[in-house]
């Protein structure tokens, strides 16, 4: 994966990957150079004593330092200017990717995992890329362009890399062979620490409210300890690689003194060549253990790149038509078939055959016990995820036969966990519509019965809202979200349970605020109190995913014995209290 991976990306930067092989050739050619005419100035310069050759020979090297250096620079650039081109486009096509998905999808991967993905699985891949040009391209370059200049100084002691390359290799293998795993795990333990944090931010409340902070303390603790110890195994093997490396080395410059002495005693052999070829001894080890260092970091990259491939090759269960239908004119009815959904893998259908219509500019209530399949029911029509049988129709043609665009433009979805963004109330009420006049932001406010609470506000709309509406009430994140979907004017209006924060006369005034100001809309409303249902045009009943009755209040009641429970159970409730 991670191959493919890194195809797919540098393909359409293949005009810098050629700039950094240039300039790192051009560097590894210098170092190359050095060392030669080094060995040149102590055999024809210092035993000679022949000083105007060390003087010519040195300024021709420091020429060389200098275009190595200037080289070293540009190679770097070009790369760094590589890989954060690639964090970046990674970064955007998975953002892409985990907009487009469905609930399905988002619920499939988890959301700390798609938070880990898209920050540290696409960092390692950078920096993968990044070392890569400047460290993987030269090291080959020093390490083949080593053992040529080094046979060409001295043939007799090429023996020694025969030995010890291998020998660095065997090592290096073991070590990386025994880091994958680690990192494979490192990934999945940061991931839950992600979802701990998560769910410990926000559910603050819950902790407090049940004193589970040290409980809390304790699962946090457990994960980050998780953490470390996976990050302890794989450091110890890194910092077990570079000690082997440097003893490969040291002694592969004993034996090449040791050796390389006797031969200048009794073979002829010039010092300055000993020194040379310790020198490109030293260069072909060296790439070598950049090589290593690349080794280290192919594993966790490698494991990232997987990651994030499995993001990027998920195909959206909720996918645009190849070829929109047009759209009819926007009346607002909406129709189910013999509906049907199943989750993946689940055992039995969450809704089992409904088929019921919801005609424009009336409102339909739907209501049933816990886990009956409410929310999963209005969630079809904005496609949030698609039936598994029958079909969901908005003016007469199917939803999966629209642009998304389209079909959101005419659903308003009011969900039950109301959301904001940071910024102003004006701004999170502009986001159902931009060019929202202030006149018109009043106007959904007074529908939602939340101009009194943005009057009192000193700064009025321009009030900050932190991020999620953390500083506002529920009822007041409700009355903001129900007024965004206002402001953007469609002619469907789906309420899921967005009425639940609100006192009992707020929710009556909300109701006759929409039935006067806004007859002609079609209105969706997902609720647990009878009062909050009891003047709708039509009542669903579910229960276990079946519609098991549909009429109006009074019908029901004598008609639909599971209605009748739930009645009955809220006046029992309310003649308690």
């Amino acid at each position: 994966m991670l191959g493919k991976l890194l195809g797919r990306y540098l393909r359409p930067a293949w005009l810098l990957i050629v700039a950094v092989v240039i300039f790192q050739l051009a560097q590894s050619i210098a170092s190359l150079l050095l060392p030669t005419l080094n060995a040149d100035i102590i055999d024809n310069g210092v035993v000679v004593g022949d000083i105007p050759y060390i003087w010519s020979t040195g300024g021709v090297m420091l020429a060389i330092s200098f275009v190595q250096i200037i080289c070293a620079i540009v190679a770097v650039y070009f790369g760094s200017r590589l890989a954060m081109g690639i964090g970046r486009d990674l970064r955007n096509d998975l953002f892409h990717r985990v907009v487009a998905f469905s609930q399905r999808e988002v619920g499939q991967f988890g959301p700390p995992s798609l938070i880990t993905r898209n920050t540290n699985d696409v960092y390692q891949v950078q920096m993968l890329v990044q070392v890569s040009a400047t460290l993987m391209i030269s090291a080959p370059m020093l390490a083949i362009g080593g053992v040529i200049m080094a046979v060409r100084q001295d043939a007799g002691l090429s023996w020694l890399m025969v030995v010890s390359i291998p020998v660095l290799l065997v090592i290096v293998s073991l070590i990386v062979w025994r880091m994958v795993p680690a990192f494979t795990q490192m990934q999945k333990r940061i991931d839950r620490v992600n979802q701990i944090m998560r769910e410990q931010l926000t559910g603050m409340r819950v902790v407090r409210a049940f004193v589970r902070e040290r409980e809390e303390r304790v699962r946090f603790a457990t994960a980050s300890d998780d953490v470390k110890d996976t990050a302890l195994r794989a450091g110890n093997l890194m910092a077990l690689m570079f000690p082997a490396v440097m003893l490969v080395m040291n002694l592969s410059s004993v034996a090449v003194i040791w050796f390389g002495a006797y031969q200048v005693q009794n073979s002829g052999v010039e010092i300055g060549t000993l020194f040379a070829f310790l020198t490109y001894l030293m260069q072909i080890l060296m790439g070598v253990m950049m090589a290593t260092f690349m080794f280290v970091m192919i594993p966790r990259a490698a494991v990232s790149a997987a990651r994030i491939g499995e993001v990027l090759d998920t195909v959206p269960s909720v996918a645009a038509p190849a070829s929109a239908s047009t759209p009819p004119s926007a009346s607002g009815r909406v129709q189910f078939e013999n509906v049907d959904f199943s989750y993946p893998g689940a055992e039995d259908a969450v809704l089992k055959g409904l088929t019921f219509t919801v005609e424009p500019g009336t409102t339909t209530a739907i209501i049933g016990s816990t886990g009956a399949g409410k929310t999963t029911l209005i969630g079809l029509v904005p496609r949030l995820f698609d039936a598994t049988a029958g079909s969901v129709t908005v003016d007469g043609l199917d939803v999966r036969a629209y642009d998304p665009d389209e079909l959101w433009r005419r659903v308003g979805l009011v969900q039950q966990r109301a959301f904001l963004f940071t910024g102003t109330i004006a701004d999170n009420l502009r986001y159902g519509d931009p060019d929202a006049t202030d006149d018109e932001l009043w106007r959904a406010l007074d529908i939602a019965q939340g101009r009194v609470f943005v009057e009192a506000l000193a700064e009025g709309l321009q009030a900050p809202i932190a991020q999620g509406g953390s500083n506002v009430s529920g009822g007041q994140r409700q009355r903001l979200a129900i007024a965004r979907a206002l402001v953007k004017n469609p002619p469907i209006y789906i309420f899921d349970d967005s009425f639940s924060a609100l006192d009992l006369r707020t929710d009556a005034a909300l109701r006759r605020a929409l039935d006067d100001k806004l007859p002609a809309a079609t209105r969706l409303v997902v609720a647990q109190r009878v009062s909050t249902v009891q003047q709708a045009d039509q009542i669903v009943v579910l229960d276990h995913g079946r519609m098991v009755g549909i009429g109006k209040h009074d019908e029901l009641v004598d008609t639909c014995e599971t209605y009748r429970e739930i009645v009955e159970s809220q006046l029992a409730a309310e003649a308690a209290a």
